[in-house]
């Protein structure tokens, strides 16, 4: 399975998911894309299997990925404080992969009618998912 995940801004989400990912599916493919530098080296540290940064590499990879993950800020433009540009957020949205949105209010996006769950939660449940997907 690919597995792309994107992150955003320091890449602390985008670490844990990877770290998490890579314990529990150990021979999964796993592509890390940043909006930043400092958030694509963050998940290459966690043990991403690749890595690129910017606009054009998350358009590229959304096209090749079987899962995207990441913060639901992810799929809206303009969001992470302008980090996710309108062309990123067409590309994710229109993959033909699935899709595993974490909801993080932040960033004047807020999700309701979902758990409050804490980080850890909330990887614990992206965890089910993909087991779902690869099963």
């Amino acid at each position: 399975m690919k597995i792309l995940i994107i992150d955003a801004q320091g890449g602390g989400i985008g670490k844990l998911l990877t770290s998490a990912i890579r314990q529990a599916m150990p021979d999964s493919e796993i592509t890390a894309v940043g909006t930043n530098s400092i958030a694509t080296s963050a998940m290459l540290k966690a043990g991403a299997s690749h890595g690129a940064t910017g606009e054009n590499a998350i358009i590229v990879s959304a096209k090749k990925a079987d899962v995207i993950i990441g913060p639901i800020a992810i799929v809206i433009a303009d969001s992470l404080y302008g980090e996710v540009s309108p062309a990123m957020a067409t590309a994710i949205g229109q993959s033909r992969a699935r899709r595993i949105l974490i909801p993080v209010n932040h960033c004047e996006n807020i999700v309701v009618g979902v758990r409050d769950l804490s980080i850890k939660g909330l990887i614990e449940e992206v965890l089910l998912e993909l087991k779902k997907i690869d099963a």
